[in-house]
């Protein structure tokens, strides 16, 4: 029995990656108790990764003892093993894992480590109490993965910060390379825009290039061909296609992850092809969302038509009103919650934690549009929100040169939940009878959506597009400043002029939504607002076309000011009722303020409308 004094306190719902680092650079002999002889079974995926990376991997199995799993012995005990193991892995349920958990005590072990799923406090506290350190409900293969550079061809969240070469799909231990466990404690709580300079970034391990390379290649050579049925199988990570992962890519996929405070992103070819592969793992033919009425009229009509194709529904309500999104909610056969953070065209704020409460209600996840508010200015996950989309053509890219779409997951919604969401909680036959919940927890829902959304649908970001997004990351938080304090001025002359009714701007004192711009979005309320013209629909025209600096043409989040006059474009293919339910009337002209000096945007707009 160990006799080592107490392990200091840890928090067992957010371990600092420093701790697990040190863990997996420190250990190299293992016992997996639960290890299964079945190819396609969560621990022997495990134990062959472990294999791989170094780790000398003891099976502990009493129901095929003397059997060998992997070129491995397995042993009915901890008892049995011929060596006293630096860790004890316990692939068995929480309850079984307080006995196991006391033989490893009894073993000698240093380390007791819980896999995803797996949790049993007084278990942890005994082995703490003996000086044992101990991990719960995690996979030590995604941990090496995501701490050793080699889950970034997923886009997760790394945390990780540095300026150095990272060696790939290696655990060095501290007398091997002193500076190991240093740069695991890298900042994982840098600030904002330190995060869109660097997440997901690094120098290239081989040539040292400081800037990120745009990897155009269509696909990856394999080690050899069972490095290859690993990749295939899910066993292990790694680059196949380019449909499935790119590098390039995968930067922007983990920066965006990191700017929403995420577990982890895909990115698509366009914001529209996000909410396609978002709902993927979600919808059944039949099943249906609850969307607010406030969306970008392109959403709505995809929602309301084009997903029909596919016998997915949608009904869209007034999510200012919590009594009639709870009715709704509550209709059989609804799998998601879906709003816009900063309603597109008009300025609309939601209020995410209502929504939250609401679908925690029901058990579905609450799908927040974050395009228009960008991680800037509004964090949907610290309200309550599970899955946060982006059109990355617009504020991330930020240019108006580079179309994407994202699908971060938060990582905190159960997919177990009442068999609601089966394609994460069932097995998938296209990979042998794989249980994504159950091998990836919670990296399942961006696993899926590379490996079968990507994989079967097929609207993958190009590299290009990538770069040029992740420029664009790095001045994000410059760019919000100015495009915010420039919306704000222009909003207040707007609200002032002869030829304006009204302005639809949450920014200002006497918006409705002013109480939830302050709430939601501290840092100002975006620059994408509406406004309405005296004169109705062919005054509206008339003051879009009399624009001389204010470009005409259906985008926002571009360093350039743009005027649209949403019910002869975006919004056109809508009925009356519907555009204004939007926000979209006959009046209305949508501005999306950019960069340039104020003073001239304020002056332009003055000789349009006069």
């Amino acid at each position: 029995m160990n006799s080592a004094p107490p392990a200091p306190a840890v928090d067992h719902d957010a371990y600092p990656d420093s701790y697990i680092k040190t863990i997996l650079a420190d250990v190299r002999t293992i016992a997996m108790v639960g290890a299964s002889p079945n190819w396609n079974r969560p621990s022997n995926f495990a134990m062959k990764y472990l294999q791989a990376k170094g780790y000398k991997v003891y099976p502990v199995n009493p129901g095929v003892p003397g059997t060998t799993i992997l070129g491995e012995l397995v042993y009915a005990s901890l008892e049995e093993l011929p060596e006293t193991v630096d860790m004890v892995d316990i692939f068995r349920n929480s309850e079984a894992a307080g006995g196991i958990t006391d033989a490893a005590i009894e073993h000698g072990a240093k380390v007791v480590w819980l896999q995803l799923g797996v949790r049993n406090d007084a278990a942890a506290d005994r082995a703490e109490a003996q000086g044992l350190r101990v991990v719960m409900n995690r996979c030590p293969k995604i941990e090496f993965s995501r701490l050793f550079g080699e889950l970034s061809w997923h886009g997760f969240n790394s945390h990780v910060i540095s300026s150095k070469r990272r060696p790939v799909g290696q655990a060095e231990t501290p007398a091997n390379d002193p500076g190991a466990v240093t740069r695991s404690r890298a900042p994982t709580q840098a600030g904002f825009e330190t995060r869109a300079i660097h997440a997901g970034a690094a120098p290239d391990p081989t040539t040292g290039a400081r800037s990120t390379p745009i990897f155009q290649t269509t696909a990856y050579v394999f080690d050899d061909v069972d490095h290859a049925a690993s990749l295939f199988n899910l066993q292990t990570f790694g680059n196949i296609y380019g449909r499935l992962s790119n590098p390039t890519t995968s930067v922007l996929e983990e920066r965006i992850a990191s700017l929403e405070g995420g577990r982890g992103t895909t990115c698509t070819a366009s914001g529209h092809s996000a909410q396609l592969v978002a709902l993927l793992p979600l919808m059944e033919p039949g099943d249906k969302i609850i969307a607010s009425t406030k969306l970008y009229g392109g959403s709505i009509t995809q929602f309301g038509k084009t997903f029909k194709k596919f016998d997915w529904h949608c009904d869209f309500v007034d999510m200012d009103d919590m009594a009639v999104v709870r009715e709704a909610a509550s209709a059989p056969g609804v799998k998601a919650l879906y709003a816009e953070s900063l309603a597109n065209p008009g300025g609309v704020i939601t209020d995410i934690e209502a929504l939250k409460e609401i679908a925690a209600e029901v058990g579905v996840p609450l799908i927040i549009d974050n395009t228009m508010a960008t991680p800037y200015l509004c964090q949907p996950f610290k309200h309550g929100a599970d899955i946060v989309i982006h059109s990355t053509t617009k504020f991330l890219s930020g240019h108006g040169n580079a179309m994407g779409g994202a699908i971060v997951d938060s990582g905190t919604f159960d997919w177990f939940q009442n068999d609601k969401f089966p394609a994460l909680s069932k097995p998938e036959p296209a990979y042998h009878g794989l249980t994504f919940f159950e091998t990836f927890g919670d990296l399942a829902y961006t696993t899926y959506g590379h490996s079968v959304g990507l994989r079967d649908l097929g609207p993958t970001m190009a590299p290009m597009n990538a770069y040029l997004t992740i420029m664009g990351t790095e001045t994000l938080g410059l760019r919000m400043q100015r495009h915010v304090e420039n919306a704000k001025k222009v909003a207040e002359f707007l609200d002032g002029h002869p030829k304006v009714s009204w302005v639809s701007y949450a920014g200002l004192p006497a918006s409705p939504y002013h109480g939830l711009a302050r709430k939601y979005l501290p840092k100002g309320a975006g620059s994408v607002f509406t406004f309405g013209v005296k004169g109705g629909f062919e005054a509206g025209v008339k003051c879009v076309q009399s624009c001389e600096l204010l470009s005409h043409l259906a985008n926002i989040g571009d360093t350039r000011s743009l005027i649209l006059h949403p019910a002869s474009t975006t919004h056109r293919q809508l009925t009356d009722e519907q555009r204004q339910s939007a926000g979209a009337g006959d009046d209305v002209i949508r501005l999306s303020i950019g960069l340039e000096t104020v003073e001239d945007i304020i002056a332009d707009l003055d000789q349009a409308l006069s």
